[in-house]
């Protein structure tokens, strides 16, 4: 019994080691991403690091999502990935990275079908600081350069981490 008690606490220590670990907020910086969605569909997202995470609900018509900047615990960035289905496909991104007190960012829509909704109404990012670059894609431009399209496209922006995003959706 001492034997099998001792084996299942071994293991069940070393699961928990193996798990992956949450987005980790920064402590310095302040910036956040707030998405707003003002389509007439729910909005389902995931912030995927390592893993994706526990699907959120925007309401249709203004329903908000709220993140700090986190980071990943592979040293890769950080995907926020919406879609008007439940199934986590045709989605919209927006993906950053942090370095020191630099926030990278970018839209991708790489993974979105060109009759989206996020196309057919149009999206756009907005810094709090004006000195910041932002990105729109404007209702019905399925090519839009403001946002990644294929994978050598460039289209990376950046700005400090104590800065605010807005995400609009439609």
């Amino acid at each position: 019994m001492f034997f099998t008690n001792v084996a299942l606490s071994a293991i069940l220590a070393t699961t928990a080691v193996a798990l992956p670990k949450p987005l980790a907020p920064r402590d310095s910086g302040s910036g956040n991403v707030q998405i707003i969605n003002n389509l007439s569909k729910d909005v389902y997202l995931w912030s995927t690091a390592a893993e994706s995470g526990s699907m959120q609900t925007m309401t249709s018509g203004g329903g908000t999502y709220s993140e700090k900047w986190g980071t990943n615990s592979n040293g890769g960035g950080i995907s926020i990935k919406m879609s008007t289905s439940q199934d986590e496909d045709s989605v919209l991104q927006f993906e950053y990275t942090q370095d020191g007190d630099t926030l990278y960012w970018d839209l991708s829509s790489i993974n979105l079908d060109s009759n989206s909704d996020f196309i057919t109404a149009g999206f756009s990012a907005t810094p709090s600081d004006q000195s910041c670059p932002s990105a729109t894609c404007d209702a019905g431009d399925s090519n839009c350069q403001a946002a990644y399209q294929h994978p050598d496209d460039v289209a990376t922006l950046s700005c400090s981490t104590d800065v605010q995003y807005t995400l609009t959706l439609g």
